[in-house]
C-alpha cells in the first residue's frame, strides 16, 4: 500500500514535473497554451480553459477537505468559469491549478496511514486514499484530452 508521500509525489508527477504515465504533466501542457488557444473550442469538445477551470474547481474542494472543511463543491458547477478576456486572466488560471496541486501535495504528504484510511466526509466517498486516487486519475483523464486538443488545434492551424 502506497505511503502518503508516495501518493503525493504521483499527485505531483501528473500537475507539476512527471512523465511517467503520460510523457507529460499539466505544467508543462499549459504553459505551451496562450489564450486565444486555450478558450478554443473543437466541435463539441470542452476548451483547454475550461478543463483547466474543471480541475481546479476539484482540487480546491478537495483542499477544503483537507484542511478540515466541508465538501462544498457540486459537480453542476464544475464548468462554470469565467470568461478569460485576457492574457492574464488565462495566466492566472494556469498559476492557480499549478499553485493549488502544490499545496495539495503538500497536505497529502502530511496524512498518516491511518487518516488515508479514513472516511472522506460520508461513507459513500470511501476513503481519504480513494479520493486522492480518484483525483489523480481523473487529472489524467483530461490531461490526456487537453494533449489531444493541442494537438487538434496545432493541426488545424497548420
Amino acid at each position: 500500500m502506497e505511503t502518503a508521500k508516495e501518493l503525493a509525489d504521483r499527485f505531483r508527477e501528473v500537475f507539476l514535473h512527471g512523465t511517467w504515465i503520460a510523457n507529460t504533466n499539466y505544467q508543462d501542457q499549459l504553459n505551451k497554451v496562450n489564450r486565444v488557444e486555450a478558450i478554443k473550442s473543437l466541435d463539441n469538445l470542452n476548451s483547454i480553459a475550461a478543463l483547466t477551470f474543471h480541475i481546479h474547481y476539484y482540487l480546491e474542494g478537495v483542499f477544503q477537505v483537507l484542511e478540515g472543511g466541508p465538501l462544498s463543491i457540486r459537480d453542476q458547477y464544475s464548468f462554470d468559469m469565467p470568461p478569460l478576456q485576457t492574457e492574464e486572466d488565462w495566466e492566472k488560471l494556469r498559476q492557480k491549478l499549478l499553485v493549488q496541486a502544490e499545496k495539495i501535495a503538500s497536505r497529502i504528504e502530511m496524512l498518516s496511514q491511518p487518516e488515508l484510511e479514513q472516511v472522506f466526509v460520508d461513507p459513500k466517498y470511501g476513503s481519504y486514499r480513494r479520493n486522492l486516487e480518484a483525483l489523480i486519475e481523473h487529472a489524467y483523464y483530461h490531461l490526456g484530452q487537453i494533449s489531444l486538443i493541442r494537438k487538434l488545434l496545432k493541426e488545424r492551424s497548420a
